[in-house]
């Protein structure tokens, strides 16, 4: 399938509870990273897209679940949802060592993630 979605994120206001909910809820293994300004939890599901968790970084925002989709040129694909009727709620920003993201909104205001792999 072109464009799967590939990675879902846990925006969340405390994350504390999240983890703690989320971990008794399912099977997953959650694994701390540190991140610059915090700590960013993978979720490993095993099969199937994983995921992460993270402090809400738009302060008072509620907390929410955002997808993420591959694309195989995230500033292109950033370019083209502007071009269709979208916005760009965050440009282009590298992941060290892992890729690049960008987060749009569609004209209806659905929020998405676009993603770049770090060609290996």
């Amino acid at each position: 399938m072109a464009n799967p979605f590939v990675h879902v994120e846990l925006n969340t206001t405390d994350v504390a509870k999240a983890k703690a909910f989320y971990g008794k809820l399912f099977d997953w293994k959650l694994e701390d990273a540190p991140m610059p300004g915090g700590t960013y939890t993978m979720i490993r599901v095993g099969e199937g897209t994983g995921g992460g968790l993270m402090k809400h970084p738009i302060p008072d925002a509620p907390s929410a679940w955002l997808a993420y989709v591959l694309v195989d040129d995230v500033k292109a694909a950033t370019s083209k949802a502007k071009s269709l009727g979208g916005a760009v709620m965050k440009d282009v920003t590298e992941v060290a060592g892992m890729g690049w993201f960008s987060i749009i909104s569609d004209p209806t205001g659905a929020v998405l993630g676009l993603w770049q792999a770090k060609k290996a």
